[in-house]
């Protein structure tokens, strides 16, 4: 008799305690979002040696000596690079780009990496706004050929590129293959509400 009143008492106390959470949820009508598309152009320094490194080798493989030899393979590096409104790391900065990158190369020729980035500015309209780069580099030499264009994937947002998706279009303008020092130019496409 007493199993048979235990499962009648325990609907009960299930069907009682649904009220009790259901005040704290409120009934939010959704409104129609439009979707924004906002093209950034701006250029990107990472300079991994000399006396004001923005770029720092943070772990290692037991087989990777330095920033290049035998190859960087397996190498985490931290970033804070700074973003530029030109080619020249003296022009005006804008922002900065904060995150970290996995080397996976093994050909000390060659570079490619898993990226992950954010994209913050400090000036101009998007001041306080960032976008977050997360996406594989595509193998290149040290030293790409001028004009070769590499794509990135955009994963997401905050402030005025609020769950932003899209694309970075870049290419190195300056590469140094013995110091690893680089600036590349992007074109991004952003899609946000």
């Amino acid at each position: 008799m007493k199993k048979q009143a235990i499962f009648p008492w325990g609907m009960i106390f299930c069907l009682a305690i649904a009220p009790v959470y259901g005040q704290y949820y409120e009934n939010v009508k959704p409104h129609a979002m439009v979707e924004k598309v906002t093209r950034l152009h701006f250029f990107y320094h990472d300079i991994p040696v000399g006396n004001n490194p923005t770029t720092l080798l943070i772990a290692h493989a037991n087989i990777t000596d330095n920033f290049f030899s035998p190859s960087p393979y397996g190498s985490l590096y931290a970033m804070n690079d700074p973003l530029t409104v030109g080619p020249d790391l003296t022009s005006t900065v804008i922002g900065n780009a904060q995150g970290m990158y996995i080397a996976l190369s093994h050909d000390p020729a060659k570079f490619t990496a898993i990226f992950y980035a954010d994209f913050g500015f400090t000036t101009g309209r998007f001041n306080g706004s960032s976008f977050s780069l997360f996406s594989r580099y595509p193998p290149t030499d040290f030293v790409p050929s001028p004009g070769t264009i590499r794509e990135m994937a955009i994963v997401g947002g905050r402030g005025a590129f609020r769950m932003a998706k899209g694309f970075a279009l870049l290419r190195a303008t300056s590469s140094n293959a013995t110091t690893g020092n680089a600036s590349l130019e992007f074109n991004v496409t952003l899609y946000h509400y």
